[in-house]
């Protein structure tokens, strides 16, 4: 098999765990993960928050966000593509358009969180990290450059979405050859794991238990991501199902460092 043809393979296996019935949230929260891991003491220097999509790093980290800005911590952050292709096929003004959208729907997400600086836009294709993995090390090693990062921070590389993991792995490179810990939020491994899952490295996960100014600000900055949230059109549902967001309006967060 051809790297291409492994890359297709990757990215339907990811689209059928995604789009396959997933783990109800009363189920987490019966695991009651607080109360059996570690507690994560956030960093007091920068930290740089890395996306695939606009929208990931509010979902997976944007309480911790809030949390750090409300300490006077500096965040930045960088997100990979404009997630152009969330939606499906469609012709090059569509997605144009929807980039467009998802990067206002960002801008207006992380202003609920805070005072941010503006997102770096790598611009890198939806769907296609896996193939430009140098490119977004060399992104996200610049802005952990220029800010003197303490920390990065990026989606975990287990997720089992190809976008998510490349850009976890590009991140681990630019973290590593900087000495800078990166530490990994998970998105989507709420929905096809299940607690205790093997697939799951539980001995490196932490949480972040969080203040209910921070909930309520990573809820209004959910709320921006309007394209992911409504109905896609001929019958498909929303990128975002209630039972997702769920997943992401805990009292906590979870990283895995």
């Amino acid at each position: 098999m051809s790297s291409s043809e492994t890359a297709d393979a990757a990215r339907l296996a990811a689209a059928a765990a995604i789009d396959s019935p997933g783990t109800d949230e009363a189920e987490w929260q019966a695991a009651r993960l607080p109360d059996h891991l570690p507690h994560l003491v956030l960093p007091t220097g920068p930290v740089v928050v890395v996306a695939a999509h606009p929208d990931d790093e509010v979902l997976g980290f944007g309480g911790a966000m809030a949390t750090l800005l409300d300490a006077a911590v500096a965040v930045h952050t960088v997100c990979l593509s404009d997630g152009e292709a969330s939606h499906g096929p469609a012709s090059p003004s569509a997605r144009e358009q929807l980039a467009a959208r998802r990067r206002g729907e960002l801008a207006a997400a992380l202003g609920e969180l805070g005072d941010l600086p503006a997102p770096v836009h790598a611009a890198l294709p939806d769907t296609g990290l896996d193939e430009y993995e140098t490119r977004a090390q060399a992104v996200i090693g610049e802005v952990l450059d220029s800010v003197g990062a303490a920390v990065c921070v990026a989606p975990w590389v287990g997720d089992l979405h190809s976008d998510h993991e490349a850009a976890g792995r590009a991140a681990e490179r630019a973290g590593r050859d900087r000495s800078t810990p990166v530490w990994f939020y998970p998105v989507w491994m709420w929905h096809w794991a299940r607690p205790g899952d093997p697939r799951v490295p539980w001995n490196r996960a932490c949480v972040l238990p969080l203040a209910q100014r921070a909930v309520d600000r990573k809820k209004a900055a959910l709320s921006r991501f309007t394209s992911q949230l409504e109905p896609r059109g001929y019958g498909v549902g929303p990128v975002l199902p209630a039972q997702e967001i769920a997943h992401h309006t805990r009292t906590f967060e979870t990283v895995l460092r």
